[in-house]
């Protein structure tokens, strides 16, 4: 007869195993990978909870489905060791998907700010990326901004690569420092004031915004942000450039 008492036991057990490691792997990816806003602009966290919906579940299940006393402990063993087996390889598919999907810079771009992803970064250009600028950062995105085009044939050329699916915020031979960019950014933010007035239904939520950087509204400006599926704002300081908060709010 199957002992239903011992089987949901030992699954409580596997889930509670699952939980603590899919709390280990969540630090990782929301504390070095997808730290706010990235986890929502980015897609992180509904990627990551995909991934540990379907380990969380499916392991405790196979367990409940086989664990039995009755079974010789070698065999027991074995069964448990394959779930575990199947369960890692799933998880470390999983995260190295998210890995691969992480936003690695932030780029002011003309006249707005995107998001890259290390899955849009041609590689057959890495080894045109700028001195002192780490193509692919491991941990958190980093700012930068685009050089200056070369000529009207350039621009010509990179806009047809976008159109064929490679993002110009994308291209490492067209990086610059963000610090090279910063007087770009300063000309191309609009008022805030002017945000507020376009968006009337959401002044609440500007107003929040605003008073989240700590600086008045008349020291900060806007500008669009281009995410992996949403168009989001972002508040910069006018004077040195930086990027201080985000609302999803599609200001284009």
């Amino acid at each position: 007869m199957v002992n239903w008492k011992e089987r949901f036991r030992a699954a409580g057990i596997h889930i509670g195993i699952c939980l603590g490691v899919a709390l280990l792997a969540g630090l990782v990816v929301f504390g070095l990978w997808y730290p706010y806003p990235y986890r929502e602009i980015s897609g992180g966290r509904e990627l990551f909870l995909l991934v540990v919906a379907v380990d969380v579940v499916l392991g405790p299940l196979l367990t409940l489905a086989i664990f039995d006393r009755v079974k010789p402990w070698p065999v027991l063993r074995r069964d448990l060791a394959a779930i575990a087996l199947l369960q890692l390889g799933g998880l470390g598919y999983g995260m190295w998907t998210v890995f691969e999907a992480r936003p690695v810079h932030l780029v002011f771009e003309v006249n707005r700010f995107r998001v890259v992803h290390a899955a849009e970064v041609p590689r057959e250009l890495l080894g045109q990326t700028p001195a002192g600028i780490t193509a692919l950062p491991l941990w958190r995105p980093t700012l930068l901004s685009l050089r200056p085009f070369k000529d009207g044939a350039e621009k010509w050329d990179l806009a047809l690569a976008e159109m064929g699916g490679v993002p110009i915020a994308a291209r490492p031979d067209v990086w610059q420092s963000y610090a090279a960019g910063q007087a770009d950014v300063r000309k191309a933010a609009k008022p805030v004031a002017e945000l507020s007035g376009r968006f009337a239904s959401s002044a609440a939520d500007i107003g929040r915004t605003v008073a989240a950087t700590g600086l008045s509204a008349d020291r900060l400006g806007y500008l669009p942000l281009i995410g992996r599926k949403s168009y989001w704002t972002v508040f910069v300081d006018l004077q040195t450039a930086q990027p201080l908060a985000f609302l999803p709010l599609d200001s284009f």
